[in-house]
């Protein structure tokens, strides 16, 4: 492991002594701000000086995905991994691009990406298994493509344990979610709250209790509860943020028969964020 790890950095660091450190640090910065524009035309700058640099075209593929540019965002990590092919990053990222252009696609279009989709992120886990956000990714996959493509829930819950013997608190919350998906909401609900007995203030665990009991009507009072105590945590950036809770307790209110007050949480999640479309339907129809 360290062997393939060392391999990878001189990888790395060779691709890159082409390029000027300082710039490429002022470009990071730039990307790290969010100054998107900037930051594209600071790597284009720096590709001029190295069209193979990995870390560039890693970066310059980002922003291509972020663009919804899906085809050169792909032309760019497919340079990042063939100058740099053990940096198990890049192949995370390519996974990332072609799964949003598969959703994206026509039906003829799907399963070729898809499968791309999935060598990459399987090939992310093979260079980094003990990576967790690669394996929720690849496990991601798994659960959502039909087996035609490689897909398959037996394959999610393998990863599932894999996660949680690298992480036993992320590990139960991607099971719980497996099991939600699988209708089997009382094991669900035992492992959020295990998750909850260890981090109360678990933001996912909250969260997917209140969302249960949205989606099946079942423990609406607990629900209700764990969504609140969310409305007082800061979400994680891969979580869903306020309005979405806010969405969601109205939903409860509405399991619930309280219709004024599914509206004032409806009308608490579109102030929060204005294109929450979920809130609007829902106001809608009540």
């Amino acid at each position: 492991m360290h062997r393939l790890l060392l391999a990878s950095l001189l990888l790395t660091t060779t691709a890159f002594a082409a390029v000027d450190a300082t710039q490429f640090n002022e470009a990071k910065g730039l990307f790290d701000q969010r100054k998107l524009p900037e930051a594209q035309s600071a790597f284009e700058k720096l590709a001029g000086a190295d069209p193979q640099d990995p870390e560039v075209n890693f970066y310059l593929g980002d922003l291509a995905r972020r663009r919804g540019d899906f085809d050169k965002a792909a032309e760019l990590l497919l340079k990042s991994t063939a100058a740099a092919p053990t940096v198990a990053r890049y192949y995370s990222a390519l996974g990332d691009v072609h799964g949003q252009a598969a959703q994206k696609a026509s039906i003829f279009s799907q399963p070729g990406l898809a499968k791309k989709c999935r060598l990459a992120y399987e090939k992310a886990v093979e260079l980094e298994p003990t990576n967790v956000n690669y394996r929720r990714s690849l496990l991601g996959f798994y659960r959502q493509a039909p087996g035609i493509v490689g897909g398959g829930m037996d394959k999610a819950y393998a990863q599932a344990e894999e996660i949680r013997k690298l992480n036993a608190a992320a590990g139960r919350i991607e099971l719980a979610g497996l099991y939600v998906a699988d209708k089997k909401y009382s094991e669900a609900l035992a492992l959020f709250e295990e998750a909850l007995k260890a981090r109360p203030d678990d933001y996912g665990a909250n969260y997917q209790i209140g969302r249960m009991a949205a989606l099946t009507g079942t423990a609406v009072d607990r629900g209700l509860e764990t969504l609140k105590k969310c409305l007082t945590l800061t979400p994680p950036v891969d979580q869903p943020p306020h309005a979405a809770v806010q969405w969601r307790i109205g939903n409860l209110w509405e399991k619930k028969g309280d219709k004024a007050a599914a509206r004032t949480a409806y009308e608490a999640s579109l102030k929060l964020d204005p294109k929450f479309t979920q809130a609007t339907d829902s106001l809608k129809k009540l």
